[in-house]
């Protein structure tokens, strides 16, 4: 790859990032079991004022593999994590991957539709989740091949005398307590870790052919895929991201966070990464913006992935001068574009540095990302990474010429193995080898490219990805609607929001308030449409179709003529 005269790229990569990785073929776990080994006693995990050192760390999640093993979970088995960011979504995460099980990363959010629909695909024998959730697994099973549902709680993680207030907090918010019922298929995920042993399993595993990970994306043409990552291809992308922040000091780093790990962006760059690296991860449940800037100054984060709605965030929160922010030295934005002027307003407020990267479910996920302590150029996702080759790529399917607009194409040993039972799906995403984005770009004289338009009809709301097709769907199914399409709406926190525009049956009647009630009952909350339009009809082809374009231009007009709809 050093010899391709399309790798325009690799002349502008400083001396400190090299251009050709030597990845080392191994079980993504095997570098919990060395960090442990070199900073046993630093602490790993850090969770509103406790703490699991590498080793402790380690322990848990050989207790938890074994304790798998016990139930009958075998090899290639899929175990289910639905758990918002804890020590126990760490924990039983590498425990899954050290009993040779693969991890189906399930988003909190999830209605039981949703959840459903990821269980009876994945196959999935165990899941992992927060006692909050364990009412909405348990409508959601049907049909599944679920075996064993494993129960945690917060206050399983938090300090005394934390643990003990927690609950008197719950109640007084009047948050329902949830009874569960444990017996022989529904487990105490904390007596679990007590009464496991701490061995670590002996279990044969194949790091290049081996799943790791199934990770569900949206799809424009029908229900979410489960993306099959390996272990090599999580251990290629996080050493990549390793290689890239190469001012990182091994042991002495601390990560704050709060990207959800379910989301793979928050898996690779802050809990895969801080672990490869023997960093202390500072977990945070959910983005709350006084408590990400008390958590920074009193942690001394160094390192601070995250999305521009988080960063947005907090630079509109009153009392961020309010904060020593300045032990900040690196920031990486995904999910969204990122605005020229928060990347600024961050970096004049942090001292720190805050550039964007780009990347997809598909491939573990980062393919690009500006030079963080180098030449960054505005508007542009950057270079791409070591060993990862990218290409325009005409209609015909050619390399097309430098500043041309075309199809973003990757080849890279973080691109996945394919799409979960669907291999007609998998071979239409590749093109001789290359992973096909969807994404419009092109690619400057010097290397770095530019999005120009994101795959078809994607919406980019606070840092998920959503598919209109999804949310029509559920709309169709209401009794009083016609017709429904989705499109993303400019959102100055959001980066985008949800619109919906509806056409009634004849002499039915129904209002936004219950739109959204039926919504939020079939979809998870980020999902929901924000705005509805009702009209007597919506533009449409000679044949019929749609035209979502119509729709989205008519919206871009109402914006700048400063009369949005």
């Amino acid at each position: 790859m050093r010899t391709d005269k399309e790798s325009i790229w690799y002349e502008q990569y400083p001396k400190e990032i090299p251009l050709e990785i030597s990845y080392e073929k191994k079980p993504l776990p095997a570098f919990l079991k060395e960090s442990a080994a070199h900073y046993a006693d630093h602490h790993a995990m850090s969770f509103f004022g406790k703490q699991w050192s590498y080793q402790q760390l380690l322990t848990d999640a050989s207790s938890f593999a074994n304790q798998l093993i016990k139930l009958g979970i075998e090899k290639g088995d899929r175990v289910a994590i639905m758990l918002p960011n804890t020590p126990q979504s760490v924990i039983s995460y590498y425990g899954v991957l050290m009993a040779g099980a693969i991890v189906v990363q399930t988003n909190p959010l999830y209605v039981e539709r949703e959840l459903n629909h990821q269980l009876i695909d994945s196959g999935a024998k165990a899941i992992v989740c927060l006692d909050m959730f364990y009412p909405r697994v348990m409508k959601a099973m049907e049909n599944t091949s679920l075996e064993h549902v494993i129960v945690t709680g917060i206050k399983d993680a938090l300090a005394f005398p934390k643990n003990i207030l927690y609950p008197l907090t719950q109640r007084k918010n009047n948050e329902m307590k949830v009874q569960v019922d444990y017996n022989e298929t529904t487990h105490h995920f904390h007596k679990l870790i007590e009464d496991g042993e701490s061995v670590i399993p002996e279990v044969d595993i194949a790091p290049e052919s081996d799943l790791a990970l199934l990770q569900y994306t949206g799809g424009t043409t029908g229900p979410a895929k489960g993306v099959m990552l390996t272990h090599y291809n999580l251990v290629a992308n996080t050493t990549q991201c390793l290689r890239w922040m190469y001012k990182m000091r091994q042991g002495k780093e601390k990560t704050l966070a709060v990207l959800p790990f379910f989301h793979v962006y928050g898996m690779t760059v802050s809990m895969n990464l801080s672990i490869m690296h023997a960093a202390e991860l500072v977990i945070l449940p959910k983005f709350d913006p006084e408590e990400v800037l008390k958590t920074i100054e009193k942690q001394k984060i160094t390192l601070f992935p995250g999305a521009p709605t988080m960063y947005i965030g907090l630079l509109n929160n009153e009392k961020i001068h309010d904060f020593d922010l300045s032990s900040i030295e690196a920031c990486i934005s995904g999910s969204a574009p990122l605005p020229l002027e928060i990347q600024q307003q961050f970096e004049e407020v942090t001292g720190g540095k805050l550039v964007e990267g780009y990347g997809l479910t598909e491939a573990s996920p980062v393919t690009h990302c500006n030079l963080i302590w180098e030449q960054r150029k505005e508007g542009s996702i950057g270079l791409p990474w070591p060993d990862t080759e990218a290409a325009i790529l005409t209609q015909h399917g050619q390399f097309a010429p430098k500043k041309e607009i075309g199809e973003i194409a990757v080849r890279g040993p973080q691109v996945m193995k394919g799409y979960w039972n669907r291999p007609e799906e998998t071979s239409a995403a590749f093109k001789d080898g290359w992973l096909l984005t969807g994404d419009m770009g092109y690619m400057d004289q010097e290397g770095y490219f530019y999005i120009a338009d994101r795959k078809k009809d994607m919406i980019i709301a606070g840092g998920f990805n959503i598919y209109p097709r999804e949310i029509e769907e559920v709309l169709y199914e209401h009794d009083n609607i016609q017709e429904a399409v989705v499109i993303g709406v400019p959102d100055p926190y959001r980066g985008e929001t949800i619109k919906a525009f509806i056409v009634k049956k004849e002499g039915a009647e129904v209002n936004e308030k219950q739109l959204d009630d039926y919504c939020r009952s079939q979809l998870a909350s980020f999902k929901v449409p924000r705005l509805y339009e009702f009209r007597n009809q919506l533009p449409k082809t000679s044949v019929g179709k749609i035209l979502k374009r119509v729709l989205i231009e008519e919206e871009k007009e109402h914006r700048t003529s400063g009369h949005p709809s």
